[in-house]
């Protein structure tokens, strides 16, 4: 895990993000959350064989952490990252394990819709990297080296609906597309996540 964390932390996206967060505490308003999602994807038959591999990035559940910083009125700037919570297995029939992990800077453009509702317009840019774990260390031992690491730059969009039913405190549930440039490790040149995330707002909303 170790390891795996490390990996991430390489990325100049994972940079940009902890940029992104570091700002925060210079803000006069900012939003931090964490959250629970899925992925949803074109299944294996959508596959080519030729520029995307038999894989589905659908299902399992991805653990995720977001923050943004007001830069106008209704403007924020920030960066999210979600990662697969448990490795999925057999990549391809083959007998090692993989973890895909979406980082993502974005425009967050936020219009109140009633009292203590929010409407949240998101769009941006990113990266899928996905992890992959060799058979032999990943059993019977309870972490796994990485062996292989595979990155590809994403455009992203969507949205949710931001309630605060206490103070500061909010629940979002929310959606993104993610178009993957040159997805060749999976069926698809896209995917969906959603879910939902609980956070809270640091100054007026």
């Amino acid at each position: 895990m170790k390891r795996n964390l490390w990996a991430a932390l390489r990325s100049p996206l994972a940079w940009a993000v902890i940029s992104v967060f570091s700002a925060l505490a210079h803000a006069q308003k900012f939003d931090l959350a964490a959250g629970l999602s899925t992925i949803e994807a074109p299944g294996i038959s959508s596959a080519n064989g030729k520029d995307h591999q038999p894989v589905t990035l659908s299902g399992g559940a991805y653990i995720g952490a977001s923050g943004d910083v007001r830069v106008f009125r209704r403007v924020s700037i920030g960066a999210e990252v979600f990662w697969r919570g448990s490795q999925a297995q057999n990549y391809n029939n083959a007998a090692f394990n993989y973890r895909p992990i979406f980082w993502n800077v974005n425009a967050v453009y936020a219009a109140k819709l009633a009292r203590r509702t929010y409407l949240e317009l998101v769009a941006g840019v990113g990266e899928l990297s996905t992890q992959y774990y060799t058979a032999a260390t990943c059993a019977p031992y309870p972490s796994c080296s990485i062996f292989k690491s595979a990155n590809h730059l994403d455009g992203d969009f969507g949205g949710g609906i931001r309630f605060y039913p206490r103070g500061g405190w909010f629940i979002r549930p929310e959606g993104r597309v993610y178009l993957i440039n040159n997805n060749w490790d999976f069926s698809a040149n896209y995917a969906t996540r959603f879910g939902a995330s609980i956070g809270y707002t640091f100054g007026r909303h």
